[in-house]
């Protein structure tokens, strides 16, 4: 494989020809995935980043070092080796605990576990910032996407989301949360254990139980059941619908894949849509699954990343 393809696919600027043919020789063979990885490896080992820390008055640099562990995908989002990165003050000499920032970029997803052992899976265009240990009596994280959260108990230090508008407490539980910042919705859902979500503008909170969901409507919390789990099946690249507005696929399609769909078929809205993709066939398989059953026609624009859908 040519190391320029290989670089340009590893900086996230690779056509999407390209990002195919990666897949196709990542697929090939182990050598070829240790050739990847290495690759990776020194791309990320180049990576500073100039953080501003005040520190006794003064202003401080910060070098990122710490990775996590990643996801394996195939096609368009056919490896993810994602780092996290932990800062040393330089003009400290004690250990001190500090933040570190991951970000999910479009059609993958990431896995971390914790120094607390809890463990994290981030949906797409997700960033995620958390401490290299916890200190205290709170387990604090900020999350700005979607992310499922397995969190082992303690009773002596509670785990605690923040969002935009929102935060979710916990002991030990499995939950998920969505909460972009680009978008006004806000929903999360327990599986097991018990959550508390509060308003960090109002102090509402509502307590959930296993299998009960919270979500906004006209900024309020409503709370109601889970009728399925199809929702969660994105930790494993799937993406599913149930009886949803075709308006409403489209608009997570441009969620997860990071671009603009721009509808001009009036007929669509009112339309509805039961069924699953595989993140990793990229959103020109959903559309060409959609338009058999819907019959309209659409082109991509890649150099102002717009995908139109007219008659």
């Amino acid at each position: 494989m040519d190391t320029d393809i290989l670089q340009r696919y590893i900086e996230g600027n690779a056509s999407q020809a390209e990002k195919e043919a990666v897949a196709k020789w990542l697929d090939a063979g182990r050598e070829n995935r240790r050739e990847f990885l290495l690759l990776r490896h020194m791309y990320d080992a180049t990576l500073w980043s100039e953080t501003e820390s005040v520190a006794s008055g003064k202003t401080v640099q910060r070098k990122l070092s710490v990775k996590i562990a990643s996801e394996c995908l195939k096609v368009a989002a056919i490896f993810l080796l994602a780092f996290a990165f932990c800062y040393f003050l330089s003009s400290r000499k004690e250990d001190l605990a500090v933040s570190q920032t991951v970000y999910t970029p479009e059609g993958q997803r990431t896995e971390i576990t914790l120094t607390d052992g809890t463990q994290v899976i981030l949906n797409a265009k997700t960033r995620f910032t958390f401490p290299n240990r916890f200190e205290g009596t709170e387990r604090k994280v900020e999350l700005d996407g979607e992310a499922y959260f397995k969190v082992p108990e303690d009773k002596s230090k509670p785990f605690i989301v923040t969002t935009r508008d929102y935060q979710i407490k916990v002991l030990g539980t499995e939950f998920n949360v969505n909460a972009y910042r680009i978008e006004a919705y806000f929903e999360t859902a327990l599986l097991k254990g018990s959550v508390e979500v509060i308003s960090r503008h109002t102090s509402e909170t509502i307590r959930l139980m296993p299998n009960q969901y919270v979500y906004t409507e006209n900024k309020q919390l409503k709370l109601a059941y889970l009728q399925n789990h199809n929702h969660f099946l994105w930790r494993e690249g799937i993406i599913a619908f149930e009886d949803e507005p075709i308006t409403d696929v489209l608009e997570k399609m441009q969620l997860y894949y990071d671009i603009r769909i721009d509808v001009k078929n009036q007929t669509l809205y009112g339309e509805r849509y039961s069924g699953k993709f595989r993140t990793k066939d990229g959103i020109e398989h959903v559309l060409k699954v959609l338009k058999l059953r819907y019959k309209f026609k659409y082109t991509r624009d890649n150099e102002s990343n717009i995908i139109t859908i007219y008659e």
